[in-house]
């Protein structure tokens, strides 16, 4: 049997003598779609920086298609960070944020290959146009369709994106979701996102990993978002839990 794209075995991460994640176990397999669920300071991008080789677990293993994040093979994680982490006024173009993608620096300059293959993943993520635009100048849903272009540009076998759809609207939310779907199907790639939106979550993943600094569920939408794993996390669910309804993305 190969090895899960993403495997994490009773994972603790303390900060002092506080425990952020808490014997955290699961297993994601290549074509999964994850949604990481969980109230404010669940522990949700401590588990995504342990994935990304930027933090160590105190106990506990973690693992990309059977290796040590750090150890993984270069180009087999695309990430999508928050938007709000850039600095707008940077001076740059958005195929030069593409084009950083691939390598561990800022381009100061971009090659004839370079530039095709960002045009190229910018073509993929329908946001040709931007290439030239200046980072300062595009929306919030542009923004994160270049730097998911960004992520893409290696063609990834795992894509780990931390809350994509924060700062941009309605509209701009379902075009990611669907981008991301399509990239998932062409490519069977396992795609492990951070969210607070419960409705795309059910709606888009075929497993969600609710936490609150420890596991409460793992599983299919319909089996981790019940009523009763919700209340335990969030301590209440107010009217988003309606929204869950109707069919799921298949």
């Amino acid at each position: 049997m190969p090895a899960p794209a993403v495997s994490v075995s009773d994972l603790t991460v303390r900060f002092g003598d506080h425990r952020v994640l808490d014997d955290i176990t699961f297993e994601a397999h290549q074509g999964d779609f994850v949604a990481v669920v969980g109230p404010n300071g669940a522990g949700k991008t401590t588990l995504l920086k342990v994935l990304l080789g930027l933090a160590s677990p105190d106990n506990g293993i973690a693992r990309i298609f059977g290796k040590p994040p750090r150890e993984s093979d270069s180009g087999v994680v695309g990430y999508v960070p928050q938007i709000k982490t850039l600095d707008r006024s940077f001076p740059a173009q958005s195929i030069e944020l593409v084009v950083s993608g691939l390598y561990e620096h800022w381009p100061f300059s971009l090659s004839e290959e370079d530039r095709e293959r960002a045009l190229d993943a910018l073509r993929h993520v329908d946001a040709e146009d931007l290439a030239e635009r200046a980072l300062s100048r595009l929306s919030g849903g542009e923004l994160q369709r270049v730097y998911l272009a960004r992520s893409l540009i290696r063609t990834p076998r795992v894509v780990i994106l931390d809350e994509p759809a924060t700062g941009i609207d309605v509209v701009g939310s379902t075009d990611l979701y669907e981008l991301l779907d399509d990239y998932q199907e062409t490519h069977q790639a396992t795609v492990l996102m951070v969210t607070h939106d419960w409705n795309a979550a059910y709606h888009h993943a075929t497993h969600v990993l609710l936490l609150d600094g420890r596991q409460v569920g793992y599983g299919p939408p319909e089996t981790a978002l019940k009523e009763e794993c919700l209340r335990e996390a969030f301590g209440h669910i107010g009217h988003a839990h309606a929204m869950m309804i109707g069919d799921r993305h298949e």
